[in-house]
């Protein structure tokens, strides 16, 4: 039972940072109807991004934790919003108009242009830091084995939480969110009615890319260690966890995310952890064979 609950405490925590990726691809898949396949090297730029920020703040010496990971928020989450709104310029824009192809195939390139930038400039070795925020709550102890709910695991449940919470808020109710779904209903109509469709949808790569940051952010406080191709795992199952949950529900990319992490976990828990990713994917599969538009997504509606 101690073990189980342990596990779950972990399989949420790891499904949170999922579904805070999965958030950033149902945006821009809302959008422009195209999965940014570089969203996944975003948050790992994002979390070498927070990785450096926390180590200049060290040497510029600012000891108070709680102004260094503001800051280092901050840093992280603007400087890979920059980026999103570069892959949103280079590989998309340009190829808006072009066969469905094209942008994927030029997003596949922005992503190993990023994977590779951060290999030459930062290193191929992993990154190590210690923990920043140690401790946590000490739950119950059986058969000698003590669960432990840690101060970053509720950190993380929180954050994506509200973040969730915030944007579901301003898709359904600001003018920003409006024009949004405008955009995502029929984007010729939308730019015939005078929104100005190519803001918008640069508003949301840049969104996206600032959620990936702030995913970057706690994985990197979480488990201490980040290298050049976190971002492709990581982004390959936000992918799967947005299908999952259904592609276009926010609350659905959460869901799919949580259910991810769990399956990984608890596999890992009691069978063959070499095997967690074959467990996630065929349940994927077994969902989207009775439910081909995921848990929470909706039909598409198709437009003559």
């Amino acid at each position: 039972m101690a073990y189980a609950l342990q596990q779950l405490i972990n399989g949420v925590t790891l499904g949170m940072i999922y579904g805070l990726i999965a958030v950033g691809y149902t945006m821009v898949y809302g959008i422009v109807g195209m999965i940014n396949f570089a969203h996944g090297d975003v948050f790992m730029v994002g979390s070498f991004l927070s990785l450096i920020a926390l180590l200049a703040l060290s040497a510029l010496g600012i000891t108070s934790v709680p102004l260094a990971l503001a800051l280092t928020l901050v840093f992280a989450a603007a400087i890979a919003a920059l980026y999103g709104w570069t892959v949103e310029r280079v590989a998309y824009r340009p190829l808006r108009g072009s066969f469905r192809l094209a942008p994927l195939i030029s997003a596949i390139g922005m992503s190993i242009v990023l994977q590779n930038f951060v290999q030459v400039s930062q290193g191929a070795r992993v990154k190590p830091i210690e923990a920043i925020i140690p401790g946590g709550i000490h739950l119950m102890d059986q058969g000698g084995f003590a669960v432990q709910l840690s101060w970053m695991q509720m950190a993380i449940m929180a954050i994506t939480l509200f973040i969730l919470a915030i944007f579901t808020w301003l898709v359904t109710k600001t003018p920003l969110g409006r024009t949004m779904r405008a955009c995502e209903q029929d984007l010729k109509m939308a730019s015939l009615l005078g929104i100005d469709t190519d803001r918008t949808i640069g508003l949301t790569f840049v969104i996206g890319a600032a959620l990936a940051a702030v995913a970057g952010f706690m994985f990197l406080l979480y488990y201490g260690v980040i290298d050049f191709y976190i971002g492709f795992i990581a982004g390959i199952k936000a992918f799967t966890a947005a299908v999952l949950g259904g592609i276009g529900s926010l609350p659905g990319a959460v869901l799919g995310g949580l259910l991810i992490g769990l399956i990984e976990v608890f596999w890992s828990a009691y069978f063959s952890v070499e095997y967690k990713d074959v467990a996630a994917f065929s349940i994927l599969i077994v969902v989207l064979v009775f439910m081909p538009t995921g848990i929470l997504g909706r039909a598409e509606v198709e437009k003559v």
